[in-house]
């Protein structure tokens, strides 16, 4: 699973998901992308199982590139304590995706491939998605 090396600070605060992502929101590397449409906190766990579904789709054929890192932790208190006593543990990592931020893209592959990988990827994320081609984003810039 994904998380950072080591980071600044261990524990942060939540913070808001308003508005559209900033960045990573065109096609950079593959020919085909899969676009977040809402915000929300992906985690690493969800990211590597979209990872494993579109690897083993494509049976070593063509290149994923994984466009989100999860370096937010989220912390928890463990069950039955009382209130107080500070923040609790790091329990996961999740990486803040914003609407139209990419997620993944894949090249080396067929359109349909793209499309079947993403939509198997795409039951694995609590986010709904959409289709990207490289020509849509071409055209626009």
């Amino acid at each position: 699973m994904l998380l950072p090396k080591r980071v600044k600070h261990r524990k942060q605060m939540r913070g808001r998901t308003r508005g559209a992502t900033k960045g990573g929101d065109y096609i950079s590397f593959g020919d085909f992308g899969l676009v977040a449409m809402e915000p929300i906190w992906i985690k690493s766990n969800q990211i590597e199982a979209c990872r494993v579904t579109m690897s083993r789709f494509f049976k070593r054929g063509g290149k994923i590139y994984i466009r989100i890192f999860p370096d937010k932790p989220v912390t928890k208190k463990p069950q039955e304590v009382r209130m107080g006593k500070g923040k609790g543990a790091v329990e996961y990592w999740v990486a803040v995706v914003k609407p139209g931020r990419v997620l993944f893209e894949v090249s080396g592959v067929t359109e349909a491939d793209a499309r079947e990988a993403f939509r198997l990827a795409s039951h694995k994320l609590p986010v709904k998605t959409k289709f990207v081609k490289r020509e849509a984003y071409d055209e626009a810039q």
